[in-house]
């Protein structure tokens, strides 16, 4: 009997001190976790924003808009599947929206257009941004956010250059 708890206030010690360690670790990583992908696009500004601020307008260039998951409920409101999306301001070179998953959690997208009238290209940079509780498995899980986001941006900014391109 006595090894037994022996073995078993090891195992508990170890998993408590374990916790600690990657608690500890994980303390150490941001709480605002940015992803954000840049395309430059010989285009301007203005015949760039028409295909930005409209949620409908994200059917032509957003991968998973023409799904049959996607219900657009305005210009600025609509749900990709179990995700609510609401486009929450838009200035003249800026469209930010907030997007909701199944749990509750908001992260912020923001498309940011900027060009320099001397020259023909606009460069279109999107971020998304998240903020993670201290909690160690958001902490390490928020490493997959630029795996996982990362290629969809870069398709989508792609496919928003060609369309802007020959339009």
């Amino acid at each position: 009997m006595g090894m037994i708890s022996r073995v078993i206030k090891l195992v508990a010690i170890s998993l408590i001190v374990l916790f600690i360690i990657t608690t500890g670790i994980s303390l150490l990583f941001p709480s605002t976790v940015i992803v954000s992908r840049a395309i430059n696009i010989n285009a301007k500004p203005d015949s760039i924003i028409i295909w930005i601020k409209d949620i409908n307008a994200w059917k032509q260039w957003m991968e998973g808009m023409n799904d049959a998951s996607v219900h657009i409920f305005s210009s600025t409101e609509c749900e990709m599947g179990q995700t609510k999306v609401v486009i929450d301001s838009i200035s003249p070179n800026t469209v930010r929206s907030l997007w909701q998953n199944k749990k509750g959690k908001w992260m912020m997208s923001t498309i940011h257009i900027y060009n320099d009238s001397a020259k023909p290209v606009t460069v279109v940079q999107w971020a998304f941004e998240q903020h993670v509780k201290w909690y160690p498995w958001e902490k390490f899980g928020s490493f997959m956010n630029d795996k996982i986001l990362g290629p969809m941006m870069e398709k989508n900014l792609e496919n928003l250059r060609k369309l802007t391109e020959k339009n």
